[in-house]
């Protein structure tokens, strides 16, 4: 079994993370920031490697550790900052923490639906040049509005849960959930192409992969009807930027609401500054209780794969045979 006995920290992270290692008698050694010439130096230091989003585990980086770097942990829920066919090829294990954020982002989530109905920061902006422009800002009720949510797994499993409360009807799409599985949540489970018509609000809670970048793009837009609205708490990339302004440009999309973008932060400022957009920096797991989830999962999992038992590994069966 995999043994771990020394942690570099690559991203900020709460000191929670840092104690538990330590406790269980694990040398941890922080170090944020790292150049790529840095870390080609560090990782082969290290057992394991602990990162956020900011630092990137790219195959270079793997193949000069290889035959000492044994984990790379990622105190969040993505993986696509890492390499991992490259870490399964140097028999690198890649643990996440899939279940620690997902109620914050479940939240955000509900929050920018309820904001594009209401257009609250538009409003809230216009207080703040002085204006009472009640008038330029009639919201809509969700109630009985219907919700689609591709992606039913933690995340979009929480927000049907939650929207349903608000009246919203909920269908779905996702390719590994049955349609008994959905039924049991109250989501109705279609296909893409019946879902793009019947949509009021559309939010994607998929990760960032072939088969979903530019999932939201010119060509399902134009199949959704006039006045839906686009929310994505999810990865940068899923939403084609430069096709969403368009569509709100041309009014076909009424709102969106974007929290991740394909740049980051964002070179594209037509969308940012677009007045039917709420753009705000990544902020789905940007909570004080996620922050402390996150970085205490990822370190007890670790102390935990020390102990014999392999929680949130995603290339365990290729690695540990």
């Amino acid at each position: 079994m995999t043994k771990i006995s020394s942690v570099l920290i690559a991203d900020d992270i709460e000191q929670e993370c840092v104690d538990i290692l330590q406790n269980a008698g694990i040398q941890v050694s922080i170090k944020t920031k790292q150049t790529k010439e840095q870390l080609l130096e560090s990782l082969p230091q290290h057992d394991a490697v602990i990162v956020r989003s900011a630092t990137k585990i790219t195959s270079e980086l793997l193949d000069a550790a290889a035959g000492k770097l044994k984990l790379v942990g990622r105190a969040g829920t993505g993986v696509d900052n890492i390499d991992v066919p490259a870490a399964t090829r140097n028999n690198v294990l890649v643990m996440n923490t899939p279940q620690a954020n997902s109620r914050s982002a479940a939240e955000l989530t509900c929050s920018l639906v309820m904001a594009l109905a209401r257009h609250v920061p538009q409003a809230a902006a216009s207080m703040k040049e002085g204006k009472w422009a009640r008038k330029d800002y009639m919201g809509e009720e969700v109630f009985g509005r219907t919700l689609a949510v591709l992606g039913l797994g933690r995340i979009g499993t929480e927000v049907a849960f939650r929207m349903q409360a608000f009246g919203m009807r909920v269908i779905g799409f996702d390719p590994v959930v049955s349609k008994e599985q959905a039924a049991a949540r109250n989501i109705e489970l279609l296909s893409l192409e019946e879902i793009w018509p019947q949509a009021d609000y559309v939010t994607v809670h998929v990760p960032l992969i072939k088969q979903t970048e530019n999932l939201i793009n010119k060509e399902s837009l134009a199949k959704c009807k006039k006045g839906v609205r686009v929310i994505n708490v999810a990865r940068g990339g899923i939403v084609n930027e430069a096709d969403l302004v368009e569509a709100l440009d041309s009014g076909h999309v009424a709102g969106a609401a974007i929290d991740v973008f394909e740049q980051e932060p964002p070179a594209f400022r037509e969308l940012v500054d677009h007045p039917r957009a709420i753009c705000i920096p990544h902020l789905g797991a940007s909570t004080i209780d996620a922050q402390l989830r996150v970085a205490s999962e990822i370190a007890e999992n670790i102390v935990q794969l020390n102990q014999g038992t392999v929680l949130g590994v995603l290339n365990a069966n290729e690695v540990l045979r």
